[in-house]
């Protein structure tokens, strides 16, 4: 079997890759670049010119030779070598008429636990997301903001107490709203210096937060250590970074008990299984980072069957927009005008907050037949939030 041709197809606000082989087996993946998805469709294009005429049952070996081909790397490059990985284990799933998870060594468990995305611009409309997504059968929350989803339009300021104590608060009121039978996953959004998030930490520790996501930039790996060795409350990070190195370092640190692995980003099914063993090495868990379209969510899901290592998956809404222009559009949009279930033929069935694996060979997605004419694509806009001074504003 042999690569006879390697297409980026980019459909709304995602960029997916078809590989076609000359047997009639096509595979798909998923791009997690964001913002930068032209240049990562460029960067496939150019994995094209090596991989035609290869065969795509070496996976291990294309994944070698596009991770280092090039002197430089970054979110483009990274995110089409994981598309393109995605869809070479789509492949080898279809070939040998297995589900990706037999193939990395089996199943480790029958259904996936999720977490449920949940946002709001105020309290209230925050604590009845929580307590909606409990009454739907989920037992955890993600992308819970206690600063809260206010439009990237809006200034921004608010004294350091006043930062402090209503986002302990919101936790503390929705932790009574739903109980203890919901883990809640605090999503932090880098908007916070070390000081701040030990602070805020120490703060929210009576109301027993699963993790607090990324609460600082996470390009200093000190910084985040620094956090995680002086807070009791676990620390989740790595969505943002896509080496096996980057992991280390941050592992090597005792920087997260969480593993956020962008498995569109940081490598693909590959990446993440390579990333997964070190984690398990420092006795962390995996949590899939996962705000893009069903073709993520259906390799995620192999990913997490198959390593021990697993805590929980982000799952976003694939009956609405993308999660990324729900979170950084400046306008009250129609949430519901568009839905990604309809590019694909698949989604997953939750039931009590465990989605069930994907039946079919390969990752179990398929895109819908002409879903870039169906579905044009639309470049995203840049778009950040400001403070009353002007000043940029992490959110």
């Amino acid at each position: 079997m042999k690569i006879i041709d390697v297409r980026a197809v980019p459909a709304n606000s995602f960029l997916y890759v078809k590989v076609y082989t000359d047997e009639g087996i096509v595979g798909v993946g998923e791009s997690g670049a964001w913002g930068f998805l032209d240049a990562s469709a460029e960067a496939i294009n150019s994995f094209r010119t090596y991989l035609i005429d290869k065969d795509p049952l070496q996976i291990e070996h294309h994944w070698q030779y596009m991770y280092r081909c090039f002197h430089f790397r970054g979110a483009a490059v990274m995110g089409a070598i994981s598309a393109i990985d995605i869809a070479l284990w789509d492949i080898a799933g279809k070939y040998y008429d297995v589900p990706v998870y037999s193939l990395l060594g089996g199943k480790c468990r029958d259904k996936i636990r999720t977490y449920y995305h949940v946002g709001g611009s105020t309290t209230e409309e925050l604590i009845d997301s929580c307590v909606k997504a409990k009454e739907a059968g989920y037992n955890a929350v993600g992308h819970l903001s206690p600063f809260l989803d206010e439009p990237r339009s809006k200034p921004y300021y608010e004294s350091y107490a006043k930062m402090i104590n209503e986002a302990a608060d919101r936790v503390r009121l929705i932790r009574e709203a739903v109980g203890d039978d919901m883990d809640l996953c605090l999503e932090l959004h880098r908007r916070m210096k070390p000081g701040e998030a030990i602070a805020f930490a120490h703060k929210v520790e009576p109301y027993t937060p699963f993790f607090l996501e990324d609460p600082v930039i996470p390009d200093n790996f000190d910084s985040m250590a620094l956090i995680a060795n002086k807070i009791n409350v676990p620390v989740a990070t790595g969505e943002r970074i896509h080496t096996i190195q980057e992991f280390q370092m941050l592992l090597g640190r005792n920087a997260m008990s969480y593993v956020r692995t962008s498995v569109c980003v940081c490598g693909g099914i590959t990446g993440t299984k390579k990333i997964a063993a070190i984690a398990e090495a420092h006795g962390a868990l995996i949590v899939p980072h996962n705000p893009l379209s069903p073709v993520s969510t259906a390799a995620c899901m192999q990913v997490a069957a198959a390593v021990e290592n697993f805590a929980i998956q982000e799952l976003p809404d694939h009956e609405g927009i993308s999660a990324t222009e729900r979170y950084t559009s400046t306008d009250q949009m129609d949430r519901k005008s568009f839905r990604q279930s309809d590019m694909v033929t698949w989604v997953p069935k939750v039931e009590n907050g465990f989605a069930c694996l994907p039946a079919d060979p390969g990752i179990g997605v398929e895109l819908v037949d002409d879903v870039e004419t169906k579905f044009p694509y639309k470049r995203r806009t840049i778009n950040t939030r400001l403070h009353i001074d002007g000043s940029i504003v992490d959110q």
